[in-house]
């Protein structure tokens, strides 16, 4: 539950419009329970003693409360989806900019297709557990406690066989859950090798045909789209599998109360119009208790999405300005590298290296491929640091300077054309 606080922080720029969406949750909730309460009046005054003042009454003040209903129902709706589109865009936001203060080791280290997913895919599985979920469980704990007020207050015998069945409904929400959790794991990283296939295959499809590979990539695609199709449905399984065990709880409840009810109107002991505003209130019950199921299932998913995303936001950033670091002005251009040494991982690429370059000269580094040209060009701008050593502009240490201003005094031309 970690991880879902710190996603929760994220609703704290949106509170005021928050706290009006479930001000219209409420009027949702009140409205229900007001529908099952106004059974019996309906039964009883209408169809039972035939008053004709109801019989105009009534009527009228359900339509009152459809209206109402509706209006809140509208009200609730735009706000969440208001407030879970802007998590969406603060969330996407924060992961740009984590990405581009990363160095370029970050992205040697992780696939295109990884981080894009997790920009896509991720964020938008989140999107469901901040906002449907608050939705569900506000609009539908509210709801719950409305009906069950009713429930009591019409017949509290009744009420108490009815909630024997709901503790038993906890143990099949929290297994889903768990298992939810996991096959939305798999489904996420099926999701990014799958955007890693096409991104490959797509950017270098020259080479691709060059060699006539097409074949051999249809078939590594197809391997992953099978594993992303099997993910997806061990997860529509459990969804499935979840409304049916919840309805099935339920109905063995709903025929208790039908057999003890049934007995007591027959015995004299309760009206026709209690016993169906009871029923009318059960029926209605069972409903937001299986979406609080559903809740629970957007939670898990949307917290195994939130903890790949804070393991991005939360990887530290290996090449970053000192605290003290200084504003480079701008500079003649006297490039030394002192001693410098720089390895990936265990591999050394440059051992001992120094050299000088004097402003207004012009120098070719030569070797072959691998040698190390481009990693020792790459250092200069901070792209990589050096293992040991120092590179100096003007006298001072690359370091010591913020990148930004470092990389305004450096122009570089790629083989990339971007």
């Amino acid at each position: 539950m970690e991880v879902y606080k710190r996603l929760l922080r994220y609703l704290r720029p949106y509170l005021w419009k928050l706290a009006l969406a479930i001000l219209c949750m409420t009027g949702v909730a009140a409205m229900t329970a007001s529908l099952a309460y106004l059974v019996k009046p309906a039964l009883d005054d209408i169809f039972f003693e035939k008053n004709q003042k109801m019989l105009f009454m009534i009527p009228l003040v359900v339509a009152s409360v459809y209206i109402l209903k509706g209006f809140c129902d509208f009200g609730q709706y735009y706000l969440m989806s208001f407030i879970g589109q802007s998590v969406i865009r603060d969330l996407r936001d924060e992961l740009f900019r984590k990405l581009s203060n990363m160095s370029v080791d970050f992205f040697v280290r992780h696939s295109t297709g990884e981080l894009v997913s997790r920009m896509n895919n991720d964020v938008m599985m989140v999107q469901g557990a901040m906002t449907n979920a608050i939705t569900g469980i506000v609009r539908d704990v509210l709801t719950v406690i409305s009906l069950i007020f009713v429930v009591f207050y019409r017949d509290y015998q009744l009420a108490l066989i009815a909630m024997i069945v709901f503790p038993l409904a906890i143990y099949p929400l929290l297994n889903f859950g768990r298992r939810l959790k996991k096959y939305s794991r798999r489904m996420l990283i099926s999701l990014e090798d799958i955007t890693e296939r096409l991104n490959e295959t797509i950017t270098g499809i020259r080479i691709v045909k060059a060699f006539a590979m097409e074949d051999y990539e249809r078939d590594r695609f197809a391997r992953v789209n099978d594993t992303l199709f099997n993910a997806f449905m061990k997860r529509f399984k459990v969804r499935a599998l979840s409304n049916p065990v919840m309805e099935t709880l339920g109905g063995f409840g709903v025929c208790a109360i039908v057999f003890y009810g049934g007995y007591q109107v027959i015995n004299g002991q309760s009206t026709q119009g209690t016993f169906f505003s009871f029923l009318a209130a059960l029926i209605m019950l069972y409903e937001p208790i299986k979406r609080i199921n559903e809740v629970n299932i957007t939670i898990q998913e949307g917290i195994s999405a939130g903890e790949r995303i804070f393991a991005l936001l939360d990887s530290p950033e290996d090449v970053g300005d000192r605290p003290n670091a200084t504003e480079l002005g701008r500079v003649k251009g006297e490039l030394v590298y002192e001693d410098v040494s720089f390895s990936y991982e265990e591999n050394t690429v440059l051992k001992n290296v120094s050299l000088r370059v004097a402003p207004g000269e012009a120098i070719a580094i030569v070797g072959e491929s691998g040698a190390g040209k481009s990693t020792l060009l790459d250092l200069a701008p901070r792209f990589y640091d050096v293992s040991s050593g120092r590179i100096l502009i003007d006298g001072m240490d690359v370091k010591d300077v913020t990148q930004r201003s470092l990389r305004q005094n450096i122009g570089i031309v790629t083989q990339q054309t971007i």
